[in-house]
């Protein structure tokens, strides 16, 4: 790889690793009863549905042990609820529910009250510009878990 190309790259990598600051600072908004395990899951339910702990927790790309412990929590509160799967009652399905969806508001309107205040001197355009350049990024990436299979 040319220099030129390496600098540009390693440059990004520093801007990558920053935006943990970001997400820590997103994190203290968070209610201590909903941090990070446990918002994802509601995050994830509502975006994808019902599903059972085995897919949640691949999309989650964590170990079955994390997000188990991450779902009991959210049983726990209330704000989801396992029910037997239909297609094999062995299996269970969490489901959000009513509290969950709540407590998923509640989590949205914190953090996007945080980004609000922190990029009140950003313009439109420049908020436009970073979602769809983080979007991109991400997207080309795909799923990282193929990646390292």
């Amino acid at each position: 790889m040319e220099t030129r190309n390496r600098n540009r790259y390693e440059n990004l990598a520093r801007q990558v690793s920053a935006i943990g600051a970001v997400k820590r600072g997103l994190a203290r908004v968070l209610p201590v009863e909903c941090q990070g395990g446990a918002a994802a899951v509601l995050a994830l339910l509502h975006h994808h549905g019902d599903m059972r702990m085995s897919r949640l927790a691949e999309h989650m790309a964590v170990d079955m042990s994390v997000c188990s412990r991450h779902v009991t929590h959210t049983v726990e509160h209330g704000w989801v609820e396992r029910r037997p799967d239909p297609a094999d009652r062995r299996s269970r399905i969490l489901r959000l529910t009513a509290g969950g969806r709540d407590m998923l508001a509640e989590l949205d309107r914190r953090v996007t009250e945080t980004f609000a205040r922190n990029l009140a001197e950003w313009s439109d355009d420049d908020v436009a510009l970073l979602t769809a350049l983080l979007a991109r990024l991400r997207d080309s990436f795909g799923d990282c878990r193929a990646h390292h299979a």
